[in-house]
């Protein structure tokens, strides 16, 4: 089974800005949602043998506080989308550009200097082939649209359904992994 998190509340979540790659920690609020959602996972009784996470803090510390005492191992292809000159705009006057492929990621390209949302679903999918082969339970934590580029490329014919999706902070997404064959992912 591979369960895919996003990290728990940052302030430049709570701000609502562009945070991409900026490398902000946990908030007290975040620190209790990933808490949190490890406790869901023993009460579930889960138990990790793998656990990867994209380098940024707050994904590590996410997956820190939900499986703690696992060894962790980080990789670039879970890092969040490069936003590029973006990074850091506020979500409450976000620049025009942003607006426009906001309002229709599937039909607009991101605006140039952006990462484009196929290259994010690339990079998920060479991770996800990497370690599709393990036998037993793995961690994915990560970041709001990285996690969608790993749901886009684990479900066929999504036609780009999974940008527009809401993803909350510590939301989880599972799927089976049988074999090296990765099912398609449901909300946990």
């Amino acid at each position: 089974m591979i369960y895919i998190v996003r990290h728990g509340q940052t302030d430049l979540n709570s701000a609502r800005v562009l945070q991409g790659r900026s490398d902000s920690p946990l908030n007290a609020e975040g620190e209790a949602q990933a808490l949190a959602a490890g406790a869901l996972f023993l009460e579930r009784g889960v138990r990790f043998d793998y656990v990867y996470s994209s380098p940024l803090k707050r994904a590590v510390r996410t997956a820190e506080l939900i499986a703690p005492g696992c060894r962790i191992v980080t990789d670039e292809r879970l890092i969040e989308i490069d936003y590029g000159p973006y990074e850091g705009a506020s979500l409450e006057e976000p620049p025009a550009e942003i607006i426009t492929f906001f309002s229709d990621f599937k039909n607009n390209p991101a605006p140039e200097g952006m990462e484009q949302l196929s290259e994010v679903v690339d990079r998920a999918g060479l991770f996800l082939e990497d370690i599709k082969d393990l036998q037993g339970v793995i961690l994915i934590s990560t970041h709001a649209i990285a996690m969608k580029g790993l749901l886009e490329y684990l479900t066929p014919g999504s036609n780009g359904e999974y940008w527009s999706t809401h993803i909350g902070n510590c939301e989880v997404y599972c799927a089976e992994n049988v074999a090296g064959e990765i099912g398609i992912p449901e909300r946990w």
